[in-house]
């Protein structure tokens, strides 16, 4: 009777050291797919970080600086016009479908972070008169009221960036909304 008492038992922590053993492998893999994630945000954020200093640089200059297309620079060479055209809107270039991933995909900014592979595309939605009373507007600054003869004009742009580690198939896509001002003094993140 003791013997089969201390099978039992032996049986019973047994099955619990094999369920433990279970559930810490479990969370070290959901540990491991969660730090994945993480740095993929990251990376797809640094990527929109890097979006609207493109963005205000470009339209400071009225052109994009050749240090973002030179060897590597976030921008792909032949890109480059394309780019330049959708950030100033030139050649009817506003709301251009192109996109930043997928098959026949041409990403505006394309870099690599880590083990991910980070492609961004920036489009230019619209452009949109500032709110303000008629003295605001007619103040001659640029800020919040100012209005269309002030500078007070705000150019809407939508970031879209995706990182993506090919070897463990983790990827993460972070989309933002700027309002940037005409003069290119700044950039606000609006979503």
């Amino acid at each position: 009777m003791a013997m089969l008492t201390v099978m039992i038992l032996l049986l019973i922590l047994t099955v619990l050291g094999i369920m433990a053993i279970t559930v810490t492998a479990l969370e070290s893999r959901m540990s491991t797919q969660v730090l994945g994630q993480e740095t993929a945000a990251a990376a797809a954020e640094s990527c929109v970080g890097t979006a609207a200093n493109i963005i205000q640089q470009t339209i400071a200059g009225s052109t994009l600086p050749a240090n973002y297309y030179a060897v590597g620079g976030p921008v792909p060479a032949s890109n480059a016009a394309t780019l330049q055209d959708e950030i100033m809107g030139y050649n009817n270039s506003e709301n251009n479908a192109d996109f930043a991933v997928g098959t026949g995909s041409a990403p505006n900014t394309q870099v690599q972070v880590g083990s991910f592979s980070v492609r961004g595309d920036i489009d230019r939605l619209y452009a949109s008169l500032k709110a303000g009373s008629g003295a605001q507007s007619r103040a001659g600054y640029e800020g919040i009221g100012g209005g269309a003869g002030a500078g007070g004009v705000d150019l809407i742009y939508r970031v879209d960036c995706t990182a993506q580690n090919t070897a463990t198939a983790v990827t993460n896509r972070v989309v933002a909304v700027y309002a940037c001002t005409l003069t290119g003094e700044a950039c606000q993140k609006k979503l």
